[in-house]
């Protein structure tokens, strides 16, 4: 029997209800099913071939509904699936905060909508610039009188950092020469909540203990002062405080989000997977913890190469790019983190431009989506002392 007639026979005797309350398999409407007795082994056995035989979405969709049968089967998901960086898959929404793939970069491309000042990642499924793709992150911009802010979230229809699913902030200065990503969520252990107005309104209010009140500085972007496009292309230099320089050496490691601290309920009503009792706020985290004696990795953007015949300034995209535009960039390890060497060279972001409102951005370890998504917004905005 395959799978998907295994949840086909189990859905009449199970609801939604019952699996967000039930602590085992045999409170959860399965004790009348004939899976409820299967041995751990043999579960094992068959989540990890399912796990093994679907490496992309759309039919990855079935390890998602493996998770959300139960409790037991939730856990033992989990355990089986690894991490983006080793599998290059990303399953559950906590994998938009974990560091991308080791041996390769992750296709991604961003759609913008003028209209309404929105932007949305979507996940690549072929090998195509652009495809019908998977919905990861939307953002929305807001221009403020002395700054501008990109909220991102994880639903594209509910982007404001009132509701449930949003997941942090970029915020640039006024020129838009200088941002800052902030992570709703501590983008490591030790890190540190810095303090806002609007927080501070928040907590006057009472409101729901579900807004998320984090406002984590997780990097700082900069872009040279180049007025009127005297010293060329822009040159972008990028601190990402939440990930140590180590982390791009060989063996080196960075911090690994592990959980969503959200309401799991709000988030996911229709996947029991990500049903919780309550909202939890702790943060569980694998890999080093920061410390101020660590020194935070930096990027800075390859420099392209003048090109005679065409007259114009050109970088190697792969066929990833097939539109010139100014926004466009490759981000590399700068040779601040140590003696330059082969990971000087490796490339750990790129943005680039293939239609009017189209864009592909690819990213590896040790950045996660996330961290990506905000880095490419703030190459959209409007920078008055930079070309």
């Amino acid at each position: 029997m395959t799978i998907k007639a295994l949840l086909h026979d189990m859905k009449p005797r199970r609801s939604s209800t019952q699996v967000a309350s039930s602590s085992s398999a045999t409170d959860d409407g399965l004790s009348g099913s004939c899976w409820a007795n299967m041995p751990l082994e043999l579960l094992r056995e068959v989540l990890s071939r399912v796990e093994a035989s679907e490496s992309a979405w759309p039919s990855r969709r079935t390890v998602v509904a493996c998770a959300g049968v139960c409790r037991g089967w939730r856990s033992i998901t989990k355990e089986i699936v690894r991490l983006p960086e080793a599998s290059g898959c990303l399953t559950f929404p906590i994998s938009v905060k974990q560091p991308g793939p080791r041996e390769c970069m992750q296709q991604c491309f961003i759609k913008r909508n003028r209209s309404n000042q929105t932007y949305c990642l979507y996940l690549g499924l072929s090998n195509a610039l652009v495809d019908d793709g998977k919905f990861l992150l939307s953002a929305r911009r807001c221009r403020r009188p002395t700054c501008t802010d990109y909220v991102i979230s994880l639903n594209g229809d509910d982007v404001s950092k009132s509701s449930c699913t949003y997941v942090g902030k970029l915020r640039s200065n006024f020129l838009g020469t200088k941002f800052t990503v902030f992570d709703a969520q501590a983008p490591h252990a030790g890190a540190k909540m810095t303090r806002s107005r609007s927080m501070r309104l928040v907590s006057l209010k009472q409101v729901s203990p579900r807004v998320p009140l984090g406002n984590y500085p997780a990097a700082r972007i900069s872009y040279e002062l180049n007025v009127l496009g005297s010293r060329g292309p822009r040159r972008m230099h990028c601190v990402m405080d939440s990930i140590p320089a180590s982390s791009i050496e060989p063996g080196g490691s960075a911090p690994t989000q592990m959980e969503l601290p959200l309401s799991g309920a709000d988030l996911f009503p229709s996947l029991p997977f990500f049903r919780t009792k309550s909202t939890r706020t702790e943060n569980h985290f694998s890999g080093p913890i920061m410390s101020h004696e660590d020194g935070a990795l930096v990027l800075k953007n390859k420099s392209p190469r003048w090109h005679e015949h065409l007259q114009c300034w050109c970088l190697n995209f792969h066929g990833r790019v097939t539109k010139a535009s100014v926004k466009n960039f490759q981000l590399v390890a700068s040779p601040e983190n140590g003696p330059t060497g082969p990971q000087h060279e490796k490339i750990i972001v790129q943005f680039g431009k293939v239609d009017k409102d189209v864009f592909t951005m690819d990213y590896r370890y040790p950045i996660s989506a996330f961290q990506a998504f905000a880095i490419c917004l703030s190459s959209f905005d409007t920078k008055i002392a930079c070309e």
